[in-house]
């Protein structure tokens, strides 16, 4: 029996969330560290009107997802897994071993700078139910060929679970089209900054020269990877992974179906997530896949040992 964490990314966060992190010692040390580190109570970062910032969300994230990794490695549950979707790919680096916590806050910070900074507004993310990847692509082609502005394959969540990336103007469009063309969902997602594209591509380039010279080390167990849900096994493979996902599509389901062949079978989703919990249950029922957000730690504690045949 073994344990994977996986760390959801912008779109989970909701007011709030930081403070419904458990009450524990070590999620408190941990939030006293990041707050040290960015010289900024993190507490204030999940306010509604903080949330509006992608820098907020995404550093709140990773916040979140350390204190709760934390959390349970103090209960001695560590993970042979560790994966995340975008910026939850940072806590699953942190959670491994690959980066300290410190230099993950300062990376997450300056991407989430750089990609808020390439698009302040008037981008953003839908979510399609109902199509595959090839039909969606054939309909963005279609889309670009009718003189629209074009839209891009951002998120691979699950076979028919497809996130798009592009301009406000063109998402409401697309999502018209996929719709009449049969999807049975269209939503956007709130996030402001048009991820995992090659809009973003000057920006992770930036990123990729600013991170140089961060630390990062060979990871304790595996570190699965977002652009190719693959596993990686330097550091040098996982600080590319980190600087560049911005520009590359999340290839999440792969990362999932990687995960369960090699082996993993209890999964838990850290907080404020839920949706990736909900994808494993459904394409995977065999699989005990726990959301944290939804039980108390003491109570998520006691289920992962069960399904882990520890008790």
């Amino acid at each position: 029996m073994t344990l994977a964490c996986l760390f959801p990314g912008q779109g989970a966060q909701s007011p709030g969330f930081l403070h419904r992190l458990p009450e524990h010692d070590v999620v408190r040390a941990t939030l006293d560290e990041a707050s040290a580190t960015l010289g900024v109570d993190v507490l204030t970062l999940d306010s509604a009107q903080a949330l509006q910032s992608t820098v907020a969300v995404q550093i709140g994230l990773v916040v979140a997802g350390v204190a709760h990794a934390r959390a349970l490695a103090h209960e001695g549950l560590t993970p042979q897994f560790s994966a995340g979707l975008s910026v939850g790919a940072y806590p699953a680096a942190v959670c491994c071993g690959a980066l300290a916590f410190d230099d993950a806050l300062r990376m997450v910070r300056k991407r989430a700078e750089l990609m808020e900074s390439a698009w302040p507004s008037g981008y953003g993310l839908t979510a399609v139910s109902g199509l595959t990847e090839s039909q969606i692509e054939a309909l963005a082609t279609a889309h670009a060929m009718d003189g629209s502005e074009r839209v891009y394959v951002a998120n691979v969540n699950a076979p028919r679970q497809i996130v798009m990336a592009g301009a406000d103007a063109a998402l409401d469009a697309f999502a018209a089209r996929v719709l009449a063309a049969g999807a049975r969902k269209a939503q956007r997602l709130a996030v402001s900054v048009p991820s995992h594209c090659e809009l973003l591509a000057d920006a992770a380039n930036q990123l990729v020269t600013w991170s140089r010279d961060i630390p990062f080390r060979t990871p304790e167990g595996v570190y699965v990877d977002n652009r190719g849900g693959r596993p990686l096994y330097s550091g040098d493979a996982i600080r590319a992974d980190l600087a560049t996902n911005m520009r590359y599509t999340v290839r999440w389901f792969d990362a999932l179906t990687v995960m369960v062949e090699s082996g993993a079978t209890v999964l838990v989703e850290a907080p404020p997530g839920q949706v990736l919990t909900d994808i494993a249950r459904e394409h995977y029922p065999d699989i005990a896949a726990l959301s944290a957000a939804t039980l108390p730690l003491d109570r998520l504690v006691a289920t992962v040992r069960r399904r882990l045949g520890e008790d």
